[in-house]
């Protein structure tokens, strides 16, 4: 359960950290379309296996196993 709460926590905060402050400054040609594979859908990924992956090994920095 709490792998899931860790994701779901990473997609919440990943996804308003792109479109709230990374997509306003990005050229338009790289924004997400919606049901596209692009270059916007990639950076969204990445920022949210970004914060996955810091409150993984902050979970474990704490002794709890996630």
């Amino acid at each position: 359960m709490l792998k899931v709460l860790r994701a779901l926590a990473a997609v919440l905060a990943g996804n308003a950290i792109y479109f709230l402050l990374l997509a306003r400054h990005m050229p338009a040609w790289a924004w997400h379309e919606p049901f596209t594979l692009d270059l916007g859908l990639l950076l969204d990924f990445l920022v949210c296996l970004a914060i996955y992956l810091g409150l993984g090994a902050l979970g474990r920095r704490r002794g709890q196993s996630a």
